[in-house]
C-alpha cells in the first residue's frame, strides 16, 4: 500500500515561513514543502543547500564544556580539612620539621589521588548522542539521488529511507510505503510506529503520536519512504535533549553534603581549639616555636586524616558488592545515595515488565480464556483454537532453531502462544501453505494471507477445518488487524453453534469486549477468515480478499510484569520508598501494569504529558506527592517530574534506557540506566547501570546503599570519638603545670591513619542491620551528627579522654618508668588510647545491638584488623627503630596489662549507651 500526498507538479515559491518543531506534524505534506521552498522531484539545488548550510549550521550536536583533570584535582584540594593539613605542613616546614611535612603531605597527595581517580569521569553523553546520527544519507539534490555526509544536511533536503536506515535529522514524511519506525529510545513507545503522510490535527500531541514525523536517532524497521528535513543539529528533538542534558547542573549527593557539613564543623572546631591552645601557650609563657608545634599537633589531631580515604575505599568496596548483585556503579558517591532514596521513578518497558509481548487473552465463542502461561489445545473451545491458528498463519514472524522469535514483537507473541498450545507454525505452514498475501498497511491496519487447504488435515485440526468447509474452494484467507476495523469487512461471526450472520448485537458485544480488554491495558487484535476461490500464484486483490469475512475473535496481549517485581515493590513500600512509573507508553497500558504491581490503585489518577504541560512548576510539585503513574511523557516532562520531587525534599532515583531518559537521569539524585536495553547516552548520563534491567535489582542495591551509609556512620563515630579523646588529652595536659604534651605529631598521625584507619575500613564491611529495609529512609536534610551520632562522639570521646588523662597524670606524677628506665607515662597514654579504640571499634559494630548478641566472627576482617593493629602498636612501642621515630619506650608486662584493663572502660561505655537506646531511654 502506497501513500503519496505531495503535489506532482512542483511547489510555488513563496516567502519562507517559519515552522516550529511543534507544528510541522499539523501541516500537510504540500504545506510543509511550500514552507521550505522545495519540490520533491528536484530537491534542493547545490547552491541553495550551501546557502542553507551557512544559515542553519551543520547537522551536528554541540558539545558542552568538559571538566579538566586540573579542575577535578582542585575540587579535592580545596576541601577545608585538606587546606588545614596543608597549613599545618607549611608551619612544620618553617620550623624545620621535615618528617612532619613529609607525613602530612603524603596524606594530602594520597587523598587527592584517590578522589580524582574515583570521581574524574570524562563527559561522554554528548559523544554518544553524536554517534547516533547516520554518517551518510541518501538525498535528492539537483534532481539526482546522491549520498552525502549527514552533517551536511539542511532543512528542505529530501531524504530516502528504507529498512535499516537511521533517521539523520527531524523530518516530515512526504511518502510512506508501509513505513514503520522504532522510536523506543526517544519516546519510550515499546512497539514500532507506523508512519503516514496525513497531518495530525492536534497541536499539543506527544512525540509518540506524531505519525507524520520522524526524528533524529530513531531507525526504520520496515518499509520505505521519503521525508523532508525540517530541523537539523541542536534544533532537532535529539538536540533538544542534548540541551536539557547540558542544562542540568550536577548536585552533591546526600553523603557529599553531609561530609561537607562535617568538614565545616571540623574546620571551625580546629580553628577554635588551635586558638585556645595558642592562648594557653602564651599564658604559660612557652616559646613561639613550641606554641606553633603544639598548634600543628592539635590541627593534626582534629583532622581525621584517614576519613576521606576510608570513605572512598568503603564506597569502592560497596561497588564490588553491588556488582555481585547486578548493579554496576559508574560514579562512586552513588553507592550511598541509593540508601537515601525516598522515590524510585521507573520506566515500564523492560524494567517493570519482561520487555516481551505476551498473549494473555483469547476471546471467542462468547468466552475469554486466560492463556498467558500456555493452554493446551484440548482445553480450548474450537473458536479459541481457530483464533490462534488463523493469527499464526497470518504472521510473518518465525521461531528459529534456538527457540528465539525472529520478527515483529506482536506476531512473535502470537506464534509463541500457539507454540505453547501445540500449534507449531512450521507444521501449519507445511499443511496450509501460503499462496498469496495483502501486506499490512497503516491505512487498513490489517494484513491478509491466503492458504491452500486440503480436505484432510494433521495436527488434530481436521474437525476444525471441516467446520469451515473448504472442500469446494480449497483456499482460505486469514486476516488479522485492529478489531473495530475488522468488523466493517465482516458479515458473519463464528459462534459455538456455528457461523451465524453478524448482527448489531454481535457487533456491540465485540466492541464492548475490545473496550474491556483495552481498558485492562492490553493491545487488542481481531481475527477473521473467509473461504475463497483462488488460483495458486494469482496476485491477491485486497478489496476482493477483505470482504464478506467471518469474524472469529479477539487476541489480547501485553508486555507482562516481571514476576519478581511485585515483591520488590512491596519491599520498597516497607522501606518507606515510593515507586513511581514514568513511561512513554499508553496510559491504559501503564495503569494496568501499575495496578498489577501495586504501584497505584484503580481509582488513582494517571497523568499524561499533555496534562503535565498545562501545569505550572508549583502545581506540579503538588501533583508529584500523590500521582504514581505518568504516561505519554516527553524528556522534558521526565525532567520536570524529577525536579518537582527534589523541590519537595525527596531523594529521587530515576531509571531509564533511552535517549529520552538521559536528561532526567542526569538530574536525578541517582540515575539508573539499563545495561541490556540501555542506549550509550543513557548509560553515560547515569550514575549506575543495572546489568539485568530488573527493578528488583534496584531495590537490592538500595538495601546495599543503606548498609554502606550505616557503615559510614560507624566509622565516623569511631574516628571522631577517637580524635575527640586525643584532643581532650592534648588540651588538658597544657593546663597542668610542668606537664608536656604526651603525644607527638607523628604519634597522632600514626593513630589517625594506622590504628584508627585499619579498623575503620573493616567497619565498612559490616553486614546490613536487621531493620535496614523495614525503616523509612533517612531524611535528606538530616545532619551527619543526627540520631545520636554527635552525642556518641562527645560521650565516648570524653570517656576516652578523661580515662587517658587520669591514667597519664598518675603515671607522670608518680614518675613511672619504662623497661629501659626512661619515662613511661607518655608511651602508656599512647598505648591506652590505641587499645581503647580497638574496644570502641568492636562496640560500634551495631548502632543498637549488643556485641554479645551478635556473631563475633560475622565480620572476620574486623577481628583481623583489631589483632593486626594491636600487633603494629606493639611493634611501635617495642621495636628500637620505632622507639627512635616515635619517641616511645618499651613498657613492662605489668604496665602493658594495666593499659589493657583500663582500655575496656570505653567498650563498656559503648555497650551501656546501646542498652539505654534499646530500652528507649536514649534515641
Amino acid at each position: 500500500m502506497t501513500t503519496r500526498s505531495h503535489s506532482e507538479t512542483g511547489v510555488i515559491n513563496t516567502t519562507q515561513a517559519t515552522a516550529t518543531p511543534e507544528n510541522w506534524h499539523m501541516l500537510t505534506a504540500e504545506e510543509s514543502l511550500r514552507r521550505l521552498e522545495v519540490t520533491p522531484q528536484q530537491g534542493l539545488s547545490t547552491t541553495e543547500a550551501q546557502n542553507r548550510l551557512t544559515r542553519y549550521g551543520t547537522n551536528e550536536l554541540e558539545e558542552g564544556e568538559h571538566r579538566t583533570l586540573w579542575m577535578a584535582l582542585w575540587e579535592q584540594i580545596k576541601e577545608p580539612l585538606v587546606l588545614l593539613l596543608i597549613f599545618a605542613a607549611v608551619i612544620s616546614a618553617f620550623l624545620g620539621k621535615a618528617d612532619n611535612v613529609i607525613a602530612i603531605m603524603a596524606i594530602v597527595i594520597l587523598n587527592a589521588a584517590l578522589g580524582v581517580f574515583q570521581e574524574y569521569r570524562s563527559e561522554k553523553a554528548m559523544a554518544a548522542l553524536r554517534q547516533m546520527a547516520a554518517p551518510f544519507v541518501r538525498v535528492r539534490r539537483d534532481g539526482n539521488i546522491q549520498d552525502i555526509a549527514s552533517r551536511d544536511l539542511v532543512p528542505g533536503d529530501i531524504v530516502a529511507l528504507e529498512a535499516g536506515s537511521i533517521i539523520p535529522a527531524d523530518a516530515r514524511v512526504i511518502e510512506a510505503y508501509n513505513l514503520r519506525v522504532q522510536e523506543a529510545s526517544l519516546t519510550g513507545e515499546s512497539l514500532p510506529v507506523d508512519k503516514t503522510t496525513r497531518p495530525i490535527e492536534r497541536e499539543q500531541t506527544a512525540l509518540g503520536d506524531r505519525r507524520s514525523m520522524v526524528y533524529m536517532g530513531t531507525s526504520v524497521v520496515y518499509g520505505r519512504g521519503e521525508v523532508m528535513i525540517t530541523d537539523t543539529g541542536m534544533k532537532t528533538q535529539l538536540g533538544h535533549i542534548a540541551t536539557l542534558i547540558q542544562s542540568v547542573e550536577s548536585d552533591q549527593t546526600p553523603l557529599q553534603k553531609r561530609m561537607a557539613e562535617l568538614g565545616k564543623v571540623m574546620l571551625g572546631a580546629s580553628v577554635l581549639i588551635m586558638l585556645v591552645a595558642f592562648l594557653i601557650g602564651l599564658w604559660r609563657g612557652d616559646a613561639l616555636s613550641d606554641i606553633a608545634l603544639t598548634s600543628v599537633a592539635i590541627a593534626v589531631a582534629v583532622v581525621p586524616e584517614g576519613l576521606p580515604a576510608v570513605v572512598t575505599i568503603s564506597l569502592a568496596l560497596g561497588t564490588q558488592r553491588m556488582l555481585r548483585r547486578k548493579a554496576l556503579i559508574r560514579k562512586l558517591p552513588a553507592v550511598e545515595t541509593l540508601g537515601s532514596v525516598t522515590v524510585i521513578c521507573s520506566d515500564k518497558t523492560g524494567t517493570l515488565t519482561e520487555n516481551r509481548m505476551t498473549v494473555t487473552a483469547l476471546s471467542a465463542d462468547g468466552e475469554t480464556l486466560n492463556v498467558r502461561h500456555g493452554t493446551p489445545l484440548n482445553q480450548m473451545q474450537s473458536g479459541h483454537t481457530l483464533l490462534l491458528m488463523a493469527a499464526t498463519l497470518a504472521s510473518d514472524a518465525m521461531i528459529d532453531q534456538n527457540g528465539n522469535v525472529v520478527g515483529d514483537p506482536t506476531e512473535g507473541a502470537i506464534i509463541t502462544a500457539a507454540d505453547h498450545a501445540g500449534l507449531k507454525k512450521d507444521k501449519l505452514n507445511q499443511e496450509m501453505p501460503r499462496t498469496a498475501e495483502a501486506p499490512f498497511s497503516s491505512e487498513r491496519k490489517r494484513m491478509t494471507t491466503v492458504h491452500h487447504v486440503e480436505t484432510t488435515q494433521a495436527n488434530g485440526l481436521a474437525p476444525l477445518v471441516q467446520k469451515i468447509d473448504t472442500s469446494s474452494t480449497h483456499h482460505i484467507a486469514f486476516t488479522k488487524g485492529a478489531g473495530d476495523g475488522l468488523l466493517t469487512i465482516c458479515n458473519a461471526i463464528w459462534t459455538k453453534d456455528g457461523v451465524q450472520p453478524l448482527t448489531a448485537e454481535h457487533s456491540q458485544n465485540v466492541t464492548a469486549e475490545i473496550d474491556r480488554l483495552a481498558g485492562a491495558g492490553l493491545r487488542v487484535l481481531g481475527v477473521a477468515y473467509r473461504t475463497i476461490e483462488f488460483n495458486d500464484g494469482q496476485e491477491g486483490d485486497i478489496e476482493t480478499l477483505e470482504q464478506d469475512m467471518v469474524f472469529v475473535g479477539l487476541i489480547g496481549m501485553i508486555d507482562p510484569p516481571r514476576e519478581e517485581v511485585k515483591q520488590a515493590v512491596a519491599v520498597c513500600r516497607r522501606a518507606g520508598i515510593r515507586p513511581v512509573m514514568i513511561t512513554g507508553d499508553h496510559p491504559l497500558t501503564a495503569k494496568a501494569i501499575a495496578i498489577d504491581l501495586n504501584i497505584t490503585t484503580p481509582d488513582a489518577a494517571v497523568y499524561t504529558g499533555l496534562q503535565l504541560s498545562e501545569l505550572s512548576d508549583e502545581q506540579l510539585e503538588d501533583v508529584v506527592e500523590t500521582v504514581s503513574v505518568y504516561a505519554r511523557v516527553s524528556p522534558e516532562d521526565k525532567l520536570r517530574i524529577v525536579r518537582a520531587l527534589q523541590k519537595r525534599g525527596h531523594i529521587a532515583a530515576m531509571t531509564g534506557d533511552g535517549v529520552n531518559d538521559a536528561p532526567a537521569l542526569r538530574q536525578a539524585d541517582i540515575g539508573v540506566a539499563m545495561g541490556i536495553t540501555g542506549t550509550d547516552v543513557s548509560k553515560e548520563a547515569a550514575d549506575m547501570v543495572i546489568v539485568d534491567d530488573n527493578f528488583a535489582t534496584i531495590v537490592s542495591a538500595a538495601e546495599e546503599g543503606r548498609t554502606i551509609y550505616d557503615n559510614v556512620r560507624r566509622f565516623i563515630k569511631y574516628l571522631l570519638a577517637s580524635n575527640t579523646g586525643e584532643l581532650f588529652v592534648l588540651l588538658a595536659t597544657q593546663l597542668i603545670a610542668g606537664m608536656t604534651m604526651p603525644l607527638t605529631t607523628l604519634q597522632i598521625l600514626w593513630m589517625n591513619l594506622i590504628t584508627d584507619g585499619i579498623p575503620a575500613l573493616a567497619l565498612g564491611l559490616e553486614k546490613a542491620e536487621k531493620n535496614a529495609m523495614t525503616r523509612a529512609p533517612y531524611a535528606p536534610n538530616e545532619s551527619v551528627f543526627g540520631r545520636g551520632l554527635g552525642r556518641h562522639i562527645l560521650i565516648v570521646g570524653g570517656l576516652l579522654g578523661v580515662t587517658s588523662l587520669a591514667f597519664g597524670y598518675w603515671a607522670w606524677s608518680t614518675e613511672i618508668v619504662a623497661a629501659n628506665g626512661a619515662p613511661a607515662w607518655n608511651t602508656m597514654v599512647f598505648m591506652l588510647l590505641t587499645m581503647a579504640q580497638m574496644g570502641h571499634a568492636l562496640g560500634v559494630r551495631s548502632h543498637t545491638e549488643s556485641l554479645f548478641s551478635m556473631n563475633l566472627f560475622s565480620n572476620p576482617i574486623l577481628i583481623g584488623a583489631v589483632v593486626s593493629t594491636l600487633i603494629l602498636q606493639l611493634i611501635a612501642v617495642y621495636a628500637p627503630f620505632f622507639n627512635d621515630l616515635f619517641g616511645t619506650n618499651p613498657l613492662t608486662v605489668e604496665q602493658l596489662a594495666l593499659c589493657l584493663v583500663l582500655s575496656t572502660i570505653v567498650f563498656w561505655g559503648v555497650e551501656l549507651e546501646k542498652l539505654l537506646i534499646r530500652r528507649g531511654v536514649l534515641t
